[in-house]
């Protein structure tokens, strides 16, 4: 009986460490994509005009389900009033922007399939992400050749006295990401995946557009006499015709915030992988 006994203790942990097989702790990886704006200046959600987004990341895995990711992501975005060929009055605005965002997140990963790097049956699986993030953006223009900071315009009278109301916006901000994803192991140690994240925002102005025109005397001329470029950026109609920029004229719409999404394929590398040891 002592020697069944004993014989069991040696082979339980060899059977428990053969069911479990590799444990993956973390992975951290990086990847590259496209992002796209959503806002004021595109309000039919037209995936048209993409631009480059990149990522960095840590994972920390919590089993083979779940894991909490810290998250770094570049993404430029930008729109213009010409891609709007079905509004009329959007085409004639005339406005368009660029940004570059730089983004820190904190995001939960669910997988819907266990996953576990090594295995044959389990080296697939869906995910969903969740999260919060902090982001800093700074959208600007061209004109004439030149680049411009619309923030510092205040193009939308912002900082001026006729509209105390109005204050400069931040440049940072704060926004939801929301999201899915594919990932795949490739040979234990790497994985490639794939997804969307669309972040919801808490700001209006990603675009520098939220409220109404203003009136050309908020913007005082250059010492020259020539208009400045706050009038010459704040309504750019006269570019396709009579200008529609009046006081009260709606410019865009401050009850729907701005949003952006990034498509990013990535790799990763697993940390800490352990596999049970031989008995």
């Amino acid at each position: 009986m002592r020697k069944t006994l004993a014989l069991f203790a040696f082979l339980a942990p060899a059977t428990l460490c053969a069911q479990q097989g590799y444990v993956q702790e973390g992975e951290f990886g990086f990847g590259v994509g496209a992002a796209h704006y959503f806002g004021d200046l595109n309000t039919r959600a037209n995936i048209n005009r993409p631009k480059i987004a990149a990522m960095a990341f840590f994972r920390k895995n919590f089993g083979n389900y779940i894991a909490l990711r810290v998250s770094g992501t570049y993404a430029r975005v930008g729109y213009s009033d010409v891609y709007n060929d079905r509004n009329e009055y959007m085409r004639r605005r005339n406005l368009s922007f660029n940004s570059n965002i730089w983004e820190v997140g904190l995001q939960g990963d669910f997988n819907f399939f266990k996953f576990q790097p090594y295995s044959e049956t389990l080296r697939f699986t869906p995910y969903v992400t969740l999260g919060a993030a902090l982001f800093s953006y700074d959208p600007f223009a061209y004109l004439g050749g030149d680049k411009y900071f619309l923030r510092t315009l205040g193009t939308e009278g912002q900082g001026s006295a006729a509209y105390p109301d109005r204050k400069p916006y931040s440049t940072m901000a704060l926004a939801i990401p929301f999201g899915v994803g594919i990932k795949y192991n490739i040979n234990g140690r790497m994985n490639i995946g794939f997804e969307i994240v669309h972040r919801f925002t808490n700001t209006d102005y990603l675009d520098d557009v939220s409220t109404t025109f203003v009136e050309p005397e908020v913007f005082p001329p250059n010492p020259d006499g020539t208009p400045s470029p706050a009038f010459l950026l704040s309504d750019r109609s006269y570019e396709t015709g009579a200008p529609i920029g009046a006081k009260g004229v709606q410019r865009g719409n401050s009850k729907q915030k701005d949003q952006f999404v990034t498509g990013i394929i990535y790799l990763s590398f697993n940390l800490q992988s352990y596999k049970c040891p031989s008995y």
